[in-house]
C-alpha cells in the first residue's frame, strides 16, 4: 500500500510537473500573465465628467478600473461570499478543495462547491475554455490549479481581485465591474451601496440566471445570501445585516448600446475620425475625389484624425480605441447634448413631420415633390438596390424580376421607425412599401460650438440613429442657400464698406463669364426703388443687394473667402455663387460662424481635449487649431448686421415666438424648391447651425410656408436656446452681450423705418432667400 501511495504521489507530480511545462493542456507564457486582460473598452466622458458611451470588440464592453475605484463593500462581499479564506492561501485552499472533495465524491452533493478560490476562478476565466462535459471540465481542474500558482506569484492580493473584477461578464455588454455599475445602478463602482455590491457579487455566480432586471426575486433571494455571508464573516452585524435583506433591488438601469447612447452620431464620427488610416487613392471610387483631398487634408493637419494610425503604444503596436482601454476626453456637454436632442426631436416629432405627412397625403407621388412625379419609380428602385436584402437576394442568384416581385408584393414583419412610440413600432410592410416609409421622415443636423474654444459642445447628426445612420453634421453635404451671404458682405466691409452704405433697391443684372445676362429674383420684396442700406439688405436678406455686392468684386474672390472660412467643397466662380449654390456641411458651416464672434478669427470644431491610455498616462492633447480670415474692424460690422437679422429680420422669430432676450445674431437659408432649410444663429457663448431637409433634394415641402429655414431650421435653436437658458446646472443666461466698441453699435438707426415693412420670401438660387413670416 505503501509503494502504491509512493507511486500515486510521484505519478500526481509528475503530472503536475507535465502541466506546469506545458505538456499537458495550455499553460500561457509569462508575458501573457503578466497581461491576462488585453482588450478594454475605450471610454468617452463629457465635458461635465459624464460617461457618454464607450468603445468595445464585440461585446466585450469591459472598462478598466483600478483597485482603488473599488467599494469596500463589493471587495468584502466577494471574500466572504467566493473565498473566506483568500488571504491566507498562495491560489489554492487545501480546506475548501477536502470539503468539496469529500461532499461530492464521498457524499455525492451536487450543490456542494467546487472548492474554487478566487484565484482559481481567475484562471477559469482567462485560459479555460467553456466545458462541453464532465470528463473535460474534470481535467481543466489541475490545470487551473497550475495557473493559479503562477499568478499568485505575479501578482498581489488586490491586483487578482481587480482582474477577476474587470473580467467577468455580467451581461447586457456590461464586462467588468465597472460597466456592470454603470448598467445596472447607473453609478461608478466606488459609489456602490453595501446592498448594490451585494448583488453584483451575488451574480458571479450565474449571471445569467441572478438577472435583476429579468429575475427580481431570485437576484434578491441570492444577494441576501450574499448579505448573510458578510455578516458571518464579521463585516456586517446581524441587525444591519436583517435591515439590508429587506431593501428591494433599486435599479437605474442603462443597458450600453452604440445606437440608445447619448451623442450616437458623435460616437460614430469620432470612430471614424480616430481608427482613419493614411489616405490612398486606390481606395476611393471615381466618384470620391473631394472626399480623398478632404481626407489626406486632415490626415496632415488634423492631428485627432487617423490618431490610432499615428501613434504607438510602448509595445510598438497602433493604438485601437476598442480594445486598449483609452480615456477619450470629449468636449461634448451632456446636458447641453440632451437639450440639442430634445430640442430636434420636439421639432420634427411634434409638429414639422405632421405638416410633411398633411401635405403629401394622397399624393402619388409622395414623399417626393410633383417635379419628379415621373422618376419615382426609378428613385425607389434605386434606393431597393441599396439595401441589404437586395444584396442577399441578389447574390443567391435571383433575378431582378423575382427581387422586385418580392419587394413589392411580400409582406414581412418589421421594424420601422415612429416618432410617437419610442422610436419605433412592429408593424407588417413590404419591403418596397418601408423603403417609402423611411424615406417620408425629414432629416436634421444640429450642431452647437464654443466660439472660443473651438470646444463642440452639442453634435445631432440626424432625428434617429437606429434607423437614420447617415451624419449630416460632418458627412452629409447639402446647398447651403442665403446661409453664404454674410460670407460676401463680409467681402465688402473687408474691402472698406460699411453697413450704412446706401443702393437703391431695385433688380441688378450680371453678366456671366460667358457673356449672359443674369438677373436674380426677388418675390415679394418691399421697398422696391427706395434706397436701402447694406444693412437693410443682410437683414431682409435682399437678392438685389446681394447682388448688387457680387457685381462689385470677382467670383473668382468670393470663391477664395469661402475656402478661407473653412468650407472644403469648391465653390463654383460664378456670379450666382452669391445666392449658395454651394454644398457645405453643417460643421464647417458652424466653424466658420465662429469668425463673426470672435473678431475675424475662425476657428476648427474641436472634438476631443485629451486622451489618457489605460494606466492614467496622458498620450495626447489637443488645441484649438485658429485662422485669421478678416480684421477686427470687419467683426465688428458683421455682428451688429448680423443682429439685425435676429432684432428685425429674417430671424426675428427668435424673438417673438421664443422670446429669448439676449444679443444674438443669426442668419436663414433656403434652397431652390425648399431642398434645404439653415439656420445660423450665435450668442457670445454659443455658435449653432441647423440644417433640415428630406433624405434627397426632390423629397421637400411643396409650400414655403413650412419649407423656408426659418420654419424647418429656426425653431430648433428657438427650442435649444430655451432649454439651455432653463437648465440652472449650465448657469447659462439669456443676457449675453457682445463685446462691440460703441463706434460700431448701431450703425444707420436712423433707416429703421424700413424694418416693419420689407418682408419677403425665400427662393434663393432662382430669385430670392428672405423670409418665414408672410404664413403667420
Amino acid at each position: 500500500m505503501w509503494r502504491i501511495f509512493g507511486i500515486a504521489c510521484i505519478a500526481i507530480a509528475l503530472f503536475f510537473m507535465l502541466i506546469a511545462a506545458g505538456a499537458i493542456g495550455y499553460i500561457p507564457e509569462i508575458d501573457e500573465l503578466q497581461n491576462p486582460i488585453d482588450k478594454y473598452a475605450s471610454q468617452v466622458l463629457s465635458s461635465d465628467d459624464q460617461l457618454l458611451f464607450t468603445y468595445s470588440q464585440s461585446d466585450e464592453n469591459r472598462l478598466f478600473i483600478d483597485y482603488s475605484e473599488l467599494s469596500p463593500y463589493l471587495i468584502q462581499a466577494l471574500v466572504s461570499t467566493e473565498d473566506v479564506r483568500y488571504y491566507s492561501h498562495s491560489g489554492i485552499d487545501m480546506i475548501g478543495l477536502g470539503r468539496a472533495v469529500f461532499k461530492t465524491i464521498l457524499l455525492q452533493q451536487e450543490g456542494s462547491g467546487g472548492g474554487s478560490t478566487i484565484t482559481q476562478q481567475l484562471a477559469k476565466l482567462l485560459y479555460s475554455p467553456t466545458a462541453s462535459n464532465k470528463l473535460q471540465r474534470l481535467l481543466q481542474k489541475p490545470i487551473e490549479w497550475v495557473i493559479a500558482v503562477k499568478l499568485e506569484r505575479y501578482y498581489s492580493k488586490d491586483e487578482i481581485i481587480n482582474l477577476y473584477l474587470n473580467k467577468y461578464d455580467f451581461n447586457y455588454n456590461a464586462v467588468g465591474i465597472e460597466s456592470a455599475a454603470r448598467t445596472y445602478f447607473n453609478k461608478t463602482p466606488d459609489k456602490l451601496t453595501i446592498e448594490e455590491a451585494a448583488t453584483l457579487i451575488g451574480m458571479l455566480k450565474n449571471s445569467s440566471l441572478y438577472n435583476p432586471v429579468r429575475r427580481s426575486e431570485i437576484t434578491t433571494q441570492r444577494r441576501n445570501i450574499v448579505l448573510g455571508q458578510m455578516q458571518k464573516a464579521g463585516y456586517l452585524k446581524k441587525q444591519e445585516a436583517d435591515s439590508l435583506k429587506k431593501l428591494p433591488i433599486d435599479l437605474d438601469f442603462n443597458r450600453s448600446s452604440h445606437v440608445n447612447v447619448l451623442a450616437p452620431y458623435y460616437r460614430q464620427h469620432l470612430a471614424i475620425m480616430m481608427m482613419a488610416k493614411k489616405p490612398d487613392k486606390k481606395n476611393y471610387a471615381s466618384w470620391q475625389g473631394q472626399q480623398f483631398t478632404e481626407d489626406s487634408l486632415a490626415w496632415l493637419e488634423n492631428p485627432l484624425y487617423g490618431w490610432c494610425n499615428k501613434n504607438k503604444k510602448t509595445d510598438g503596436a497602433n493604438y485601437n480605441i476598442y480594445t486598449d482601454g483609452l480615456k477619450i476626453y470629449s468636449t461634448i456637454d451632456s446636458r447641453i447634448q440632451r437639450h440639442a436632442e430634445e430640442a430636434v426631436r420636439e421639432h420634427l416629432g411634434d409638429y414639422l413631420q405632421d405638416m410633411f405627412f398633411k401635405e403629401k397625403a394622397g399624393r402619388k407621388y409622395a414623399p417626393y415633390s410633383n417635379e419628379v412625379s415621373a422618376e419615382v419609380e426609378g428613385l425607389l428602385t434605386r434606393a431597393m438596390k441599396q439595401t441589404e436584402r437586395y444584396r442577399l437576394m441578389k447574390k443567391a442568384g435571383k433575378s431582378e424580376y423575382e427581387i422586385l416581385k418580392v419587394f413589392k408584393d411580400k409582406k414581412v414583419e418589421m421594424k420601422v421607425f415612429a416618432w410617437n412610440n419610442a422610436g419605433e413600432i412592429d408593424t407588417l410592410m413590404t419591403p418596397w412599401d418601408s423603403i417609402r416609409y423611411h424615406k417620408s421622415f425629414l432629416r436634421a443636423g444640429f450642431m452647437a460650438m464654443s466660439p472660443v474654444t473651438g470646444h463642440v459642445k452639442a453634435y445631432v447628426g440626424g432625428p434617429d440613429f437606429q434607423f437614420f445612420k447617415y451624419d449630416m453634421v460632418s458627412t452629409g453635404k447639402r446647398q447651403i442657400g442665403s446661409t453664404i451671404k454674410p460670407y460676401l458682405y463680409t467681402l465688402a466691409m473687408e474691402e472698406g464698406m460699411t453697413p450704412c452704405d446706401e443702393v437703391v433697391h431695385e433688380p441688378q443684372t450680371l453678366m456671366t463669364e460667358t457673356g449672359e445676362p443674369w438677373t436674380p429674383r426677388n418675390p415679394g420684396a418691399k421697398n422696391v426703388g427706395a434706397t436701402v442700406t447694406i444693412k437693410w439688405g443682410l437683414q431682409a436678406s435682399s437678392n438685389w443687394v446681394t447682388a448688387y455686392l457680387m457685381k462689385l468684386f470677382s467670383p473668382y474672390a468670393f470663391a477664395r473667402l469661402l475656402s478661407s472660412f473653412g468650407l472644403k467643397t469648391p465653390a463654383p466662380p460664378v456670379v450666382s455663387l452669391a445666392l449658395g449654390p454651394n454644398e457645405a456641411s453643417v460643421s464647417e458651416m458652424v466653424g466658420a460662424y465662429t469668425a463673426f464672434v470672435h473678431k475675424g478669427i475662425r476657428i476648427d470644431p474641436m472634438l476631443v481635449t485629451r486622451i489618457e491610455d489605460s494606466y492614467g498616462n496622458v498620450v495626447a492633447t489637443f488645441v484649438p487649431n485658429m485662422h485669421e480670415i478678416f480684421s477686427e474692424s470687419t467683426s465688428y460690422k458683421m455682428l451688429d448686421m448680423l443682429k439685425g437679422v435676429v432684432d428685425g429680420g429674417t430671424g426675428n422669430r427668435l424673438r417673438w415666438r421664443y422670446n429669448l432676450k439676449g444679443q444674438m445674431g443669426g442668419k436663414t437659408g433656403t434652397t431652390n424648391n425648399n431642398s434645404d432649410g439653415w439656420f445660423m444663429s450665435f450668442t457670445p457663448e454659443l455658435v449653432a447651425g441647423c440644417w433640415v431637409g428630406g433624405e434627397e433634394r426632390s423629397i421637400h415641402f411643396d409650400r414655403m410656408a413650412y419649407g423656408q429655414g426659418a420654419s424647418m431650421a429656426l425653431p430648433i435653436h428657438g427650442l435649444f436656446y430655451q432649454k439651455i437658458y432653463a437648465d440652472t446646472d449650465l448657469k447659462m443666461t439669456d443676457d449675453g452681450v457682445f463685446d462691440i466698441p460703441p463706434a460700431y453699435q448701431n450703425p444707420c438707426y436712423d433707416l429703421q423705418k424700413y424694418s416693419p415693412d420689407f418682408y419677403q420670401s425665400e427662393d434663393p438660387l432662382s430669385g430670392s432667400e428672405g423670409i418665414d413670416d408672410i404664413f403667420e
